[in-house]
């Protein structure tokens, strides 16, 4: 039986991801082993195999077929726009992506003024301000603390993701729009999709069962 590949997301998705599989008999202790430096983890039983990858690499290792399946933040697929199937809301790292800054701005953004925005989404920006919302805006690139930005000076507003809001309204920032609702998603290479059909959907349903026996 052939391989079906797994790219992970670095960090806390991953291991949340391993867990789930886990609750539906996916057995991958050298995942788990402290310390461990191996790149490659293997489920012999269910032909499964695994490897961890900087969370913006994920859709590319799917798009070119070196991973039949990926598991990463919505936030990463929308900046990637990689040709990947999204499959599968996981329901794990909810969050939003939003239009942040101080309340002064608020105003700037209903009379859609030239603003500059910083982000380290500048997909995601350009798409929502240019085809959404029809406003034109310069936007800056960060990839350190953006909440900074609108502090310094460097921008009026940052396009950033939300998840309790904390650090915003500790540095005098809020929530001015919501872009869309982000969560892990599941990808799939569109040729797997072909090729292993069968047992990439038997996984999808087993996966849906599970979040929904959890929900309730």
């Amino acid at each position: 039986m052939r391989y079906l590949t797994f790219a992970l997301a670095k960090g806390r998705l991953a291991g949340k991801a391993m867990d789930l599989l886990a609750r539906l008999g996916v057995s991958c202790e050298e995942f788990y082993e402290p310390d461990t430096r191996r790149l490659i983890f293997t489920d012999e039983k269910n032909g499964f195999r695994f490897f961890l990858a900087k969370a913006s690499d994920v859709p590319t290792y799917v798009e070119y077929g070196a991973a039949d399946i990926g598991i990463v933040g919505r936030d990463t697929i929308l900046e990637e726009g990689r040709r990947i199937y999204e499959v599968l809301d996981l329901e794990m790292g909810k969050c939003r992506m939003c239009v942040c800054g101080p309340e002064s701005s608020r105003e700037l953004l209903q009379r859609r003024q030239l603003i500059r925005v910083a982000t380290k989404y500048p997909v995601i920006a350009k798409d929502y301000f240019y085809n959404r919302r029809q406003q034109t805006v310069e936007i800056i690139k960060l990839n350190g603390s953006v909440e900074l930005a609108p502090l310094v000076g460097l921008s009026e507003v940052i396009v950033d993701i939300v998840e309790t809001g904390t650090t915003l309204r500790e540095n005098g920032l809020s929530v001015l729009e919501e872009i869309c609702p982000l969560s892990a998603r599941m990808v799939v290479n569109e040729v797997s999709m072909k090729m292993e059909n069968e047992r990439i959907k038997t996984l999808i349903r087993r996966l849906r069962e599970q979040i929904r026996s959890e929900r309730i």
